[in-house]
């Protein structure tokens, strides 16, 4: 199933700087392995926010509120999830 995220970070101000770092650093190889899997399909930045739009390729609703939970980020996040399916006017054969 795909699926289209939004995901808005709000990191708080007062938390340590090597604190946030660490998280971010756990953020990052955390997606890029869920990319090199084909779970995450793609992850675009929003121009100007702390926030990007992906999209995720997963069995059901629970796995992918699964990999959600599992972000390092998650707690200073606002997600909201977008169930997407093939349109019916679309010429391609593949979902990517």
């Amino acid at each position: 199933m795909l699926f289209h995220v939004r995901m808005d970070v709000n990191i708080p101000r007062d938390l340590p700087p090597a604190e946030a770092g660490e998280i971010i650093a756990r953020e990052k190889a955390y997606s890029q392995e869920l990319q090199h899997s084909g779970k995450w399909r793609h992850i675009w930045r929003i121009a100007g926010e702390y926030a990007n739009y992906s999209i995720f390729d997963v069995k059901d609703n629970e796995e992918l509120h699964a990999i959600l939970m599992g972000l390092p980020l998650f707690k200073f996040m606002t997600i909201k999830v977008t169930p997407l399916l093939r349109h019916p006017s679309s010429i391609r054969d593949d979902d990517t």
